[in-house]
């Protein structure tokens, strides 16, 4: 499985090179030292008595120039962005509405007091995976318009916050759920004396703190420009680095990758090595939780990894030197993260399945207290 998503990644990121291959000649420009993350760099239309807006435009948006050999408009006009990311994402809408809702509506049910930690751990993962999917509607129309964004500011905002919001928050409930598996495994006397139900709320209450801060700054500050030289409105994907109020949210999201995506990635993969070696040493024979558990851990790393790397490496390059390239690789490997929000309820049921385990997600029973297990 690991290889055929590193395959597809491969595949889809040679393709957007093939697109950047024509532009590598172009003239270097003056480069801003206020930038931003995740966008292109788009510059506001000066008007003067030496250029003039077009005489036909209907749009209320603010204008936005850029050179048209940069990358943002191979990425606008190009295969990627108008047609393999939209085609994921309705794959993974396909998929992962109904079985997340369907989790939700079975979940909500099944809640009683000795279960109430991993029932209000999952329902909090699946609740944020389907906002996450549901954000996922108008940007699929979106990307099929040429990246034409006609629903308004309002709703652009909205579904920008929604969108890199839950994909913050998914990561953060995972990195939770393979905690409480870590003190339930490696410190099984800790875990006990704990109120679980207290503390699974408090976390949950945590997560959805910081989803705010994240989307807070998406919500206040105007996200669509009319892009002049391509004629689109784009949503997110091309903003005004050198203009206030957006140069201010620079530290900001750079500090929001640690919560969003280190911190969480780091704790993932210690409780993983921690309950593994200490499942190995024990005296039962745990080889198949084992083997499904580190498949689960695999398509989470495939999953968020490559997204969390790309993030980081456009912020350092933009800021740098004021290079944009690898913003098309970075929404493309967001894909990744959506494929695992339809994904999780899946691999959930997929390890309550494993017979030496005996994690039942579906009726949710706690392992027996003697071996120090829980889900």
């Amino acid at each position: 499985m690991a290889d055929l998503v590193s395959g597809f990644i491969f595949c889809l990121m040679a393709m957007q090179t093939i697109q950047h291959e024509g532009n590598r000649s172009r003239t270097k420009t003056k480069i801003s030292s206020v930038v931003i993350p995740k966008t292109f760099k788009g510059w506001m239309y000066k008007h003067n008595h030496t250029n003039h807006l077009p005489a036909l435009h209907s749009s209320t948006n603010p204008w936005l120039y850029v050179n048209t050999e940069d990358p943002v408009t191979a990425y606008t006009t190009g295969i990627i962005s108008t047609w393999v990311i939209p085609s994921t994402y309705i794959l993974a809408m396909l998929v992962g509405i109904p079985s997340n809702a369907y989790i939700l509506g079975f979940l909500r049910v099944r809640l009683r007091a000795k279960s109430m930690p991993t029932v209000v751990l999952y329902l909090n993962l699946a609740l944020s995976d389907l906002l996450l999917l549901l954000s996922l509607a108008l940007r699929v129309h979106y990307h099929f318009s040429g990246n034409n964004w006609i629903f308004g500011e309002i709703s652009c905002r909205l579904i920008t916050a929604l969108f890199y919001g839950n994909v913050y928050c998914s990561a953060q409930t995972i990195a939770c759920i393979s905690l409480k598996r870590y003190l339930a495994v490696v410190r099984p006397f800790l875990y006990r004396r704990m109120t679980k139900t207290t503390l699974a709320v408090g976390t949950c209450l945590v997560v959805w703190f910081l989803f705010g801060a994240a989307v807070v700054p998406e919500l206040l500050f105007r996200q669509s420009y009319h892009i002049t030289p391509l004629g689109v409105t784009t949503c997110h994907d091309v903003l005004p680095l050198e203009e206030e109020p957006h140069s201010q949210l620079i530290l900001y999201r750079l500090m929001l990758v640690f919560p969003g995506f280190i911190v969480p990635f780091l704790i993932c993969i210690y409780a993983h090595v921690a309950v593994v070696y200490h499942l190995g040493q024990s005296g039962c024979d745990w080889r198949a939780f084992i083997r499904v558990s580190t498949l689960v851990f695999v398509i989470f790393v495939v999953c968020f990894l490559p997204s969390g790397i790309l993030h980081i490496a456009h912020y350092i390059r933009l800021f740098s030197s004021g290079d944009d390239r690898l913003y098309g690789y970075y929404r493309v490997a967001v894909c990744l993260c959506c494929l695992h929000s339809c994904l999780d309820p899946f691999l959930c049921f997929l390890i309550s399945k494993t017979p030496a385990s005996e994690l039942q997600f579906i009726s949710l029973r706690e392992i027996p207290q003697r071996r120090g297990v829980m889900t």
